[in-house]
């Protein structure tokens, strides 16, 4: 009886860890295949252009804010303009009234917001920020994005396909660091998450978009009722994708990745960002949330490592998660990212996984989160404030 228990949790357990070896690796072809179309498409002529409103809700004052704001100025793109919004008191305004002054040949304008309090108001500005609009694309940025001069012909270059209803973008470290919280950032942004969107984008063509950089026309912005049914959910970026894709458009990656600005401070605040993720991931796709299990190859490759007849088997499993896994990291987020901090730290990625195995686990139990200071409950996606603060940063 104890030998046929065993031979069952033996079979369960390589399998599953087979299944992640899988799954790094159809990763990796996914992404060799999406660069090198992409690296093809960026050398060629991009000669749709039509006009852009760039809309950056803002709140507080980022790292490095100046920099970000301005390489949205220096953009090679015939007719855009960039509209921020903020509240009146925000430390961020003084950045912007520079900007304005600095490029006075930009269509730059500052949009003054009430305040919300006690919740989120990113998708509030988004409102009033779409409603000033003049422009046929709309294009959402993060305040912590920094791009290169062809970011917005790479964005809108999708939008030429009339199929096209939605374009977002990969994203990587804008710049090497030495913090620990920004490192790890960069490991699972890079080394993982961005490999797990291509591999979707793979299987079924994508049904998100990813919050540093959200694209769309304004008609079909109107088809899924604005941002208006976006306000207080946990994952906006996620369901503005979603609606897009229910309606029988396509939505697309931009030719190129754009940077970020990771600000996790320590090794803690990026654990706590991973498990606020992966909560919201429970409410709003828990089909996908549970699928991860196949995807959790440091774990399994340790228990069946323990549950093997012998120590070349174990070993095997343990040499053949390390050389997938790595490759896979690498393959995606060096070679086709081109991201400089997991060019240097891509031997954390193990660490990564065990962190995140352990938050996948806590994921399954939590069910509040923190958001700038204040405390929510999520209620099948939707941001439900327990503990309002008056501090709306």
């Amino acid at each position: 009886m104890q030998a046929t228990i065993l031979f069952a949790v033996r079979v369960v357990v390589f399998a599953l860890a087979a299944a992640s070896l899988l799954y790094n690796l159809f990763s990796s072809a996914a992404a060799w295949q999406f660069f090198r179309e992409r690296r093809r498409e960026v050398d060629g002529p991009i000669p749709y252009a039509p006009g852009v409103s760039n809309l950056k809700p803002v709140c507080g004052l980022e790292r490095d804010a100046y920099e970000n704001f301005a390489s949205f100025c220096r953009q090679d793109y015939p007719r855009y303009e960039i509209l921020f919004a903020a509240q009146a008191d925000d430390p961020v305004i003084p950045v912007i009234q520079q900007l304005i002054r600095d490029f006075p040949d930009r269509a730059i304008r500052l949009i003054l917001t009430p305040q919300r309090a006690g919740t989120p108001d990113k998708v509030a500005k988004l409102c009033q920020l779409a409603a000033e609009a003049r422009y046929e694309i709309v294009v959402i940025s993060d305040s912590d994005v920094r791009v290169g001069p062809g970011y917005l012909r790479s964005v809108v270059a999708p939008f030429a396909d009339q199929r096209v209803g939605g374009v977002t973008a990969l994203y990587r470290a804008a710049q090497p660091s030495t913090s620990l919280g920004v490192i790890m950032d960069a490991v699972g942004s890079s080394g993982s998450f961005m490999g797990a969107a291509l591999a979707g984008r793979a299987l079924e063509g994508l049904k998100f978009a990813l919050g540093p950089t959200m694209a769309t026309r304004k008609e079909i912005l109107q088809e899924i009722g604005g941002f208006e049914g976006l306000l207080d959910l946990h994952s906006d970026d996620y369901e503005f994708g979603k609606r897009i894709a229910d309606r029988g458009y396509l939505v697309e990656l931009a030719l190129e990745p754009i940077d970020m600005q990771f600000a996790s401070p320590s090794l803690g605040a990026h654990v706590r960002h991973e498990l606020r993720w992966l909560v919201g991931v429970r409410h709003i796709r828990p089909g996908g949330h549970l699928g991860m299990i196949f995807t959790l190859g440091l774990p399994w490759a340790l228990a069946a490592a323990l549950l093997s007849p012998s120590m070349v088997v174990a070993y095997a499993w343990l040499v053949a998660y390390l050389i997938v896994r790595l490759g896979t990291g690498y393959a995606i987020g060096v070679w086709g990212l081109r991201d400089p901090v997991l060019r240097r730290w891509f031997w954390l990625l193990p660490l990564y996984d065990a962190i995140f195995a352990g938050n996948w686990l806590a994921s399954f139990f939590v069910n509040r989160i923190e958001w700038r200071g204040l405390v929510f409950e999520l209620d099948h996606g939707r941001m439900i404030p327990v503990t309002p603060q008056p501090d709306r940063h």
